[in-house]
């Protein structure tokens, strides 16, 4: 897996899970405290993303992290 298409399977899940919980990407990114265009860079795959960002996003959608990585869908 090249280093683009993690991004895009991760954004991807983050959008999956963000809409399944019901939330935007402006409510998603208060409960994280990111700022709001990080979230959506996220999900298009434009940023790389720090551990400790990912554990915000997780702990603010009530995921385990690991639910972040896993594509089996």
């Amino acid at each position: 897996m090249d280093n683009k298409e993690i991004l895009i399977k991760f954004g991807e899940r983050v959008r999956l899970l963000r809409k399944e919980k019901k939330l935007s990407q402006e409510e998603l990114s208060f409960r994280a405290n990111l700022h709001r265009t990080y979230i959506g860079m996220i999900e298009r795959a434009e940023k790389n993303i720090t551990l400790i960002n990912i554990e915000k996003i997780a702990t603010a959608l009530n995921v385990d992290i690991k639910e972040l990585f896993n594509d089996k869908v």
